[in-house]
């Protein structure tokens, strides 16, 4: 028997798993796709949308986390827009960009900045 932790523990993962499957799908159809039409984009959204669909949501403790699935909610209402595939695009992969931006700032931190680093050579 598994416990109640350990539960929620695997269906966060599992629906972590399911936006970020979400979200690279919808990004790599616009990034690598010659001619992306909105036909194709809303077919790509409806697929995905299933399997998301299928789990429940759960509470994302992470801000990266929040953004990933404030810009999927986003991929979703912008399918039943009105706004072009370009416009789509544009929007989509500068919050793509955003968010990857912001994840590496976090992860990534220049020592060169830092005073600390060159005291001992006074």
């Amino acid at each position: 028997m598994a416990s109640d932790k350990r539960i929620e523990n695997a269906q966060r993962l599992r629906y972590i798993r399911l936006l970020e499957r979400f979200f690279n799908s919808v990004i790599s159809y616009l990034t690598k796709s010659e001619e992306p039409s909105k036909e194709n984009y809303i077919k790509r959204i409806t697929n995905n949308s299933k399997y998301l669909d299928r789990t429940d949501p759960i509470a994302l403790y992470k801000s990266e986390l929040n953004a990933l699935e404030d810009i999927v909610k986003r991929m979703k209402s912008l399918a039943t827009s009105e706004a072009t595939i370009d416009e789509i695009s544009t929007e989509i992969l500068r919050a793509a960009n955003k968010l990857e931006q912001s994840n590496n700032n976090r992860r990534y931190k220049k020592d060169k900045h830092k005073n600390e680093q060159f005291k001992d050579w006074q």
